[in-house]
């Protein structure tokens, strides 16, 4: 098969679209028959990738990519709940090579059904920043119907997501975004939306119950002064803030997503009943993978990079066709 190889931690210059063996399965694995899967820039720099679950060091190269949208190919020992042919999505173990690939071994307890309404394409843009927009707002926000929050990024890969859920939840929902983006955020179900170019957000809002921070540096102390007592700030951010704890009941909690199956099959769930849609910037054939990891390198506006496997090379051997599908469905 085909894969994109990381042949060293943060330093995307040294990806290389090429051949590989098909992973080998073990019990409870199926082998999933990769029809697109999601980009997050930043994960050669993440240290789970390039460890064992028994932290020693993975030996180069891996397969980066760890949202994968695609068909079941083989079923593995003593796996059930998967057959041969069923459309899957899902967020698979970091500690295992990913998706950038023709095929990827992943647990089954890692999948669900690929929501009907979507493409796989679009759904490859679901499970990391799905996940980690419900967990920040439902399982360390607690965020409940009426309250007010802040959704810094909202037309980010996962800031799109929370948006939406918050609204989903019946909060009253401000998000910061570029001016560009605002229309869109509007869209998605923002109450309020702030341009961080030329508003500063706590002379805007004030006395919030949860604020989501997905931009970090000064942007999370300036989070911190417009909660209420008692409010949260949960962030995703690396470097990773402090937590914190004050007198007045306000806290500050810093996160990392866990692989949820139920919470993955209720988003979507959400999203085939239309409550809930992936935002996709860009959708590129296999090989332009070396062009989409790193911070600031290729991306074409808000929402997901999305990297398309198999048909990439139906209608058009560059993939144009493809992307500007993709982009307009979702858009």
């Amino acid at each position: 098969m085909r894969a994109l190889h990381a042949y060293a931690q943060s330093d995307p210059s040294r990806l290389v679209y090429e051949d590989a063996p098909v992973p080998m399965l073990t019990p409870g694995d199926v082998l999933v028959r990769v029809h697109a899967s999601g980009v997050s820039p930043g994960e050669l720099d993440w240290p789970g990738v390039w460890l064992r679950h028994d932290g020693t060091p993975r030996t180069p190269p891996i397969v980066p990519g760890h949202e994968v949208a695609g068909v079941v190919d083989t079923v593995g020992p003593a796996t059930s709940g998967l057959a041969v042919g069923d459309e899957v999505f899902g967020y698979i173990d970091v500690r295992r090579d990913g998706a950038d690939a023709e095929y990827v071994a992943a647990s089954a307890s890692e999948l669900v059904p690929k929501p009907a309404t979507l493409t796989h394409a679009q759904a490859a843009a679901v499970p990391l920043s799905g996940l980690t927009a419900w967990q920040a707002l439902f399982v360390q926000g607690n965020l409940q119907r009426g309250q007010r929050v802040l959704v810094h990024g909202g037309a980010g890969g996962v800031g799109s997501y929370a948006v939406q859920l918050a609204r989903w939840r019946g909060a009253h929902v401000t998000a910061t975004s570029s001016g560009r983006d605002a229309g869109l955020v509007r869209e998605l179900g923002a109450d309020e939306v702030i341009d961080y170019r030329t508003q500063r957000f706590e002379e805007t809002v004030s006395e919030l119950d949860l604020v989501f921070d997905t931009v970090g540096g000064g942007t999370w102390e300036r989070s911190w002064q417009v909660l209420r007592p008692g409010g949260r700030l949960v962030s995703i951010v690396v470097p990773r803030p402090p937590e914190r704890d004050a007198d007045d009941g306000r806290r500050a909690i810093w996160f990392v997503v866990e692989i949820d199956r139920e919470q993955l099959r209720e988003i979507g769930g959400l999203i085939d009943a239309g409550l809930v849609r992936p935002i996709v910037s860009d959708v590129l054939p296999l090989e332009r993978g070396l062009d989409v990891y790193g911070h600031g390198r290729l991306h074409g506006g808000p929402g997901k990079v999305v990297l398309l496997v198999a048909g990439a090379s139906e209608s058009d051997p560059d993939g144009s066709v493809a992307v500007e599908a993709e982009t307009a469905v979702a858009r």
